[in-house]
């Protein structure tokens, strides 16, 4: 899996529909979308998944109205629940050695909203949909679950088993049914969850992929997840955070806590008020991220972000964190809130990301929705 700075060919984004996501405060949210687009269509193609005709008529008004390059927008008719596309959309990764110049292909992971909501087929199934319109090479993870706990003469227990096979389109249907035949299960991730580097390492939290709430993939332990992700994403280093952040219904993503900014540098946010609830677990994932290690054994430099003030609407606490930043071609898009260390999160970027524009996409509106900037896109690498 590239990293994220890689040269994108394009972002993936779905346009915003869910007004319950939004309750009271739907109205600036297409607004909202429509300014990111404007600025992403300046540097790298913008496609959009949309429900149907009528939503595609709308969209393409209020970005004209906003003055956003149609000529870089690409319209696809996939029905969506919601719009948080790195969750459910497509994880893109290239073929061969990430040294190498290589074709890309994708993975198609299941989603079940968080393991939380009701309404997730129609995301679930978006990447499905989107399969034979790209004809990529593409993968779907399975699994296949022990059909009972067998002790080896050592004493361990017998693991689920990671399935390989490689999916091509025309096979679908019959690998499908012969996988259910088998057992097999697909496998949950959303792209929020895990961050890399592009040579083998990766980010994620213990919160979000290992606890019993809101669990993903039941049955799975640690060592299970790192051959998933070995097996699929190339990943070879799995670096295990602790806690996400205060107001986050997802139970522990890392892009709000923590990111890969270049190969060795991770950026990651801090609270330095010790009543706040985000104080002891950023603390922790401090901690943890100055003992860890590259693919290589080279300890990671770490930088800091702050967190804004907390963000409440309606007594609810909501995931304001300038981590969910999105990287594109030649400028980053960082949520800012109204705040006072909006500033010095944008600084800090800034030193961070010489060759790109840093710009301030005011968030206080869609955080609402319980996600800001990195959730609601998806790069495709070049």
């Amino acid at each position: 899996m590239p990293a994220e700075w890689a040269l994108h060919e394009a972002t993936w984004m779905a346009w915003p529909h869910e007004r319950t996501d939004w309750p009271g405060k739907f109205e600036p949210i297409p607004w909202v979308y429509a300014d990111i687009v404007r600025h992403l269509a300046r540097v790298e193609r913008v496609r959009i998944l949309v429900s149907d005709v009528a939503e595609r008529t709308r969209a393409r008004r209020i970005l004209a109205k906003t003055g956003a390059d149609l000529s870089a927008v690409d319209f696809f008719i996939v029905p969506t629940n919601r719009g948080w596309t790195r969750d459910y959309g497509p994880i893109f990764i290239k073929k061969g050695d990430a040294q190498e110049p290589g074709g890309i292909a994708l993975t198609n992971w299941r989603f079940n909203a968080w393991a939380k909501y009701d309404d997730w087929p129609k995301d679930d199934a978006a990447t499905g949909r989107l399969i034979p319109k790209l004809k990529l090479p593409w993968w779907e993870p399975v699994w296949q679950p022990a059909r009972q706990t067998q002790v080896a003469p050592g004493g361990s227990a017998r693991k689920p088993t990671v399935c390989g096979s490689r999916l091509q389109p025309r096979h679908k249907t019959a690998k499908r049914k012969a996988a259910l035949a088998a057992g097999l299960r697909r496998i949950v991730l959303e792209g929020g969850s895990i961050d890399v580097n592009g040579l083998g390492t990766m980010l994620t939290t213990e919160e979000c992929l290992l606890s019993k709430v809101q669990a993903r993939n039941p049955g799975l332990a640690r060592e299970d997840m790192e051959a998933i992700f070995r097996e699929y994403l190339g990943v070879t280093n799995t670096l295990w955070l602790g806690n996400g952040i205060a107001g986050d219904d997802t139970h522990g993503h890392v892009d709000d806590l923590a990111r890969f900014v270049n190969a060795t540098t991770v950026v990651t946010v801090g609270e330095q008020d010790r009543s706040d609830a985000n104080y002891a677990p950023l603390q922790d994932n401090l901690a943890r991220l100055r003992h860890m290690q590259d693919q290589d054994g080279r300890p990671l430099r770490i930088e800091t972000l702050p967190m804004p003030e907390p963000v409440y609407f309606d007594g609810q606490r909501l995931p304001a964190s300038y981590a969910n930043f999105y990287i594109a071609n030649k400028l980053v898009l960082v949520p800012t809130f109204n705040d006072a260390n909006d500033r010095a999160a944008l600084n800090t970027l800034a030193t961070l990301f010489l060759d790109r524009k840093i710009i301030g996409i005011p968030c206080r509106d869609l955080v609402l929705g319980l996600g800001t900037l990195h959730c609601m896109t998806q790069q495709q690498p070049a």
